[in-house]
């Protein structure tokens, strides 16, 4: 049997030593030591930009070489025995760590002596390092095994045999192939579906942010798809027959190709960084292969970014001609002869067995705007089960014709605002037209942010499926069976006059992403040409403009500045102005949230952007001239805390009593229901000696409650937050106030590990049993503070960096606080706080991906600001802490 031939372009660049040594077998050593100058060799020339194609086949071949000579070696050369190559290797593909992956096949069981001949030829190749796929396997069962599971079948249908029996594989070919075993129909109906779960599962958060090149969707297991199809209906050797059986044009062919060269480079590239077979762009291989591929750092965009969007960008296209194909081969190969039931729709669009098509092959030539109508109908016949083949190849081949005069065209104009004014479908057909390409062709700033990553772990979607998600959030609102998930967003969505008004925000909130400079600035103003080129009135496109400028404005005051504080919400209602504004930036914040990492939104920041919305919603009903007088909000507060205890059964005198020794800001802080625990725990625990502590759920945020009351100790709030750290616990928000009696009021909200409330009884004890141990230790002990950061977090450098400003109302120094998230960080920070003498009263914390951003108000020990000198030697210390800990 022959051996796969060297590709011709390397006959004079390998060393033909080592190739002979590889034929005439003298040891495991020797064919080691040929086989990595050989591999050396390629490495090198793929250095070089030498064709990747012929290095993976040239891998394959030298394979062959070796495994033939060692089969003959041990006496496997004989009648009912071949060895086969199967998988990729069968196909003639190597890549620097890919398995070899071998069938054993013989006619009969093979005996004792045959074994142990398998055994000694299997352990060599392990001598050799070859990292080795095996099965061993008699002709019924390679039958049974392929009747039985599609993954076998289709391994075997890239079967090579390598030495042996050639009459044995021809016969184990025929039995295992169509129309026996998995007929044509059936193949690809099972390898459709087979897809569609791999997608499901390889396009989730993590495989964005760290996508394997070889299952995530639009990856080289889709181009296999298309392959083993081919070759199962047609008997096609190569993908190259697409083209003479007109299911391909020239140029999709070559993307198609082009598309598997690009991804075989990275995977090239990948395995020889990570020095084993490794299909994921792990964050610890992107920046060096960026590099590699050329890629620099420029003005708004990283090198890391750029390639990123290089991969990005040809999945997307590979995905496309995925599409078209597989749609092709449901027409020829599922729906073959059935006679076609066609439905007029108009001059320009009929739909045939289901599926939409053009009338005929001019109709984008002579209707331009028909690219846009498309959708439209799409919209209108939600019947409609997709898009011909034929008309989505149509579409592409036209899309030259969306230049600047289509773009002015009345029509077009008016075509694109219906699409985004229908009730249903709006995210479905735009997402379609991204795919398609007529979104980046109709909205060129659209088109500078496909497939543009951000090199963080804050974003898991590239911007522009960032942008439909966050449309798709939108939408969702508006949609009755899923107005359960966020009731108080949905109601909002309801009241508003023009939701088009919502989406063309989503649209352009992170268009300018990428150029350099304030991308919510120059995103304002290209969404504000766009609302004046589409007939937006000035008050609509002033509104659309602001919502895009400050689209980031309701979630950092949400959740870095103290919403309790009446001023804050003050502040905040006057930058919106009145409640329309309002309305329609807290659905586009919440939608924006939900949109970047569905690890993100939670229950905790739900209720924060709800408590600020309500908030500021009121200030703007009672007038931003008139705002609520704070001992208004303090006797209020008050009364309704005054009248839960008494419904509980505490004297009306002794309540008032207990709140004589509180500050006007405590009640400013908290809500009634908050102070109403409080002073049940306090009250009820009056006559115990040591910390009063409580714990709870708050079902709202999802979030555990931690109520902590006991002397002022200058490391309280130190100790407090390392026996938490202890406890693999998240703390969310932390605010610290003093009675004027010297007590400390420590409330705290928190996470487990999973990201939600503590549930479990036994757990809420053992973290209370830790607190009080804690609390009453003579002395803090020395520990280590946190555990290392993950290997994710490794990757992403975050210089730490400290501002402080000044809070004139509350006479306090705010230090902001950013640095590399890791565990234990609060812990550290409250250490170095309490060795530098300053004394905490609020911590906001807000973690952005792999980056914290926390907000301290601070004094110094009699309660007054810190001085220049005193933030200086704490900038220093927190520093010098945070570099250690990195």
């Amino acid at each position: 049997m022959p051996v796969l031939p060297l590709p011709a372009s390397l006959n004079e660049r390998l060393d033909s030593t080592a190739l002979q040594a590889l034929t005439q077998w003298a040891g495991a050593e020797q064919a080691r030591e040929a086989v990595a100058a050989l591999h050396a060799q390629l490495d090198e020339l793929f250095d070089q930009g030498f064709d990747v194609a012929d290095l993976v086949c040239a891998r394959a071949a030298i394979a062959d070489r070796v495994l033939a000579a060692l089969w003959r070696y041990h006496g496997l050369e004989r009648a009912g025995a071949t060895l086969v190559a199967v998988g990729g290797y069968g196909r003639g593909e190597l890549h620097p760590g890919s398995d070899i992956d071998l069938l054993l096949l013989f006619r009969q069981e093979p005996d004792a002596d045959f074994g142990e001949a398998i055994s000694a030829f299997l352990t060599t190749l392990w001598d050799i390092r070859y990292q080795v796929g095996h099965s061993v396997r008699t002709l019924d069962e390679c039958v049974r095994e392929a009747t039985d599971d599609i993954t076998v079948a289709t391994n075997l249908m890239e079967a090579r045999p390598l030495s042996g029996d050639d009459a044995l594989f021809a016969e184990m070919m025929q039995r295992t192939g169509p129309p026996g075993v998995w007929p044509s129909a059936e193949f690809f109906s099972a390898k459709r579906e087979e897809q569609q779960e791999r997608h499901q599962r390889f396009g989730d958060t993590a495989y964005r942010l760290e996508p394997n090149i070889k299952e995530s969707p639009g990856g080289l297991r889709d181009i296999q798809m298309i392959g083993w199809v081919t070759k199962r209906h047609f008997g096609a050797r190569s993908l190259e027959e697409l083209l003479t059986r007109g299911f391909l044009e020239d140029e999709e062919y070559r993307a198609l190709m082009d598309g598997q060269h690009y991804l075989w480079r990275v995977r090239y590239a990948l395995h020889r960084l990570s020095g084993r077979k490794e299909d994921r762009l792990l964050f610890d291989y992107q920046k060096t292969l960026a590099l590699q591929f050329g890629h620099e750092d420029g003005p708004g965009n990283l090198a890391v970014e750029a390639f990123m969007q290089d991969y990005y960008r040809t999945i997307t296209e590979l995905g496309r001609l995925n599409e078209m194909l597989l749609q092709l081969y449901d027409e020829e190969i599922l729906h073959a002869g059935e006679a076609a039931e066609v439905v007029p729709l108009n001059a320009r669009f009929q739909v045939r067995n289901g599926y939409l098509e053009i009338r005929n092959e001019a109709v984008f030539q002579r209707t331009p705007s028909a690219l846009l109508e498309l959708f439209l109908i799409l919209q209108e016949h939600p019947e409609i089960r997709g898009v011909r083949a034929g008309t989505i190849r149509a579409v592409r081949r036209h899309l030259p014709l969306i230049d600047d005069a289509f773009r002015d065209d009345i029509r077009n104009k008016s075509l694109f605002m219906e699409i985004l004014r229908q009730p249903k479908g709006i995210t479905h057909q735009l997402r379609r037209m991204n795919r398609y390409g007529v979104l980046a062709a109709y909205l060129p700033e659209f088109g500078n942010i496909v497939g543009r990553m951000q090199y963080d772990l804050f974003h898991a979607y590239t911007v522009d499926e960032h942008t439909l998600m966050v449309l798709r959030n939108a939408r969702r609102l508006s949609v009755p069976e899923f107005r359960h998930e966020l009731p108080l967003a949905s109601q909002v969505f309801e009241q508003l006059p023009k939701p088009e008004l919502l989406y063309v925000a989503c649209l352009f909130h992170d268009i300018a992403k990428g150029r350099g400079g304030d991308h919510s600035v120059l995103g304002s103003e290209d969404a504000k040409n766009f609302c004046r080129r589409h007939g937006l009135s000035e008050w609509d496109t002033a509104l659309v403009a602001w919502l895009v400028r400050n689209h980031l404005l309701m979630s950092m005051t949400a959740q870095q500045k103290d919403i309790s504080d009446p001023d804050v919400v003050l502040d905040f209602a006057r930058q919106m102005g009145n409640t329309t504004r309002l309305d329609y930036l807290y659905l586009l914040t919440v939608s924006d949230i939900r949109g970047t990492n569905p690890e993100l939104w939670n229950s905790w920041k739900d209720s924060l952007l709800a408590s600020l919305y309500r908030q500021a919603k009121q200030v703007l009903r009672r007038g931003l001239d008139n705002p609520a007088d704070r001992a208004e909000l303090v006797n209020e507060v008050r009364t309704m805390a005054t009248r839960q205890l008494e419904q509980d059964g505490f004297d009306a005198e002794r309540i008032r009593d207990h709140w004589r020794d509180f500050e006007d800001d405590y009640f400013l802080r908290h809500s009634a229901d908050d102070i109403a625990w409080h002073a049940r725990q306090i009250l009820t625990a009056a006559d115990e000696a040591g910390p009063v502590i409580s714990l709870r759920n708050n079902a709202d945020r999802d979030t555990t409650e931690v109520f902590v009351y006991y002397r002022d100790l200058p490391d309280l709030f130190a100790r407090i937050t390392r026996a938490l750290d202890q406890q693999n616990l998240n703390i969310l928000d932390a605010r610290i106030l003093g009675t004027r009696s010297g007590m400390a009021i420590d409330t705290l909200q928190l996470h487990g590990p999973d990201g939600h409330a503590v549930h479990e009884e036994a757990r809420k004890e053992a973290i209370c049993a830790r607190l009080r141990q804690a609390i009453l230790e003579e002395e803090m002990p020395v520990c280590r503070i946190g555990g290392p950061r993950s290997r994710q977090h490794r990757h992403f450098e975050v210089p730490g960096r400290i501002h402080f400003s000044h809070d004139a109302r509350r006479n306090m120094t705010v230090m902001e606080l950013v640095a590399a998230d890791r565990p234990g960080l609060l812990s550290q920070v409250a250490e170095v706080l309490r060795c530098s003498g300053v004394r905490l009263h609020l911590a906001r914390i807000a973690t952005i991906g792999e980056q914290a951003d926390d907000m301290f108000y601070l004094t110094d020990e009699l309660d007054q600001p810190l001085d220049t000198e005193t933030q200086e030697i704490l900038r220093k210390a927190l520093l010098a802490q945070i570099g250690e800990a990195a």
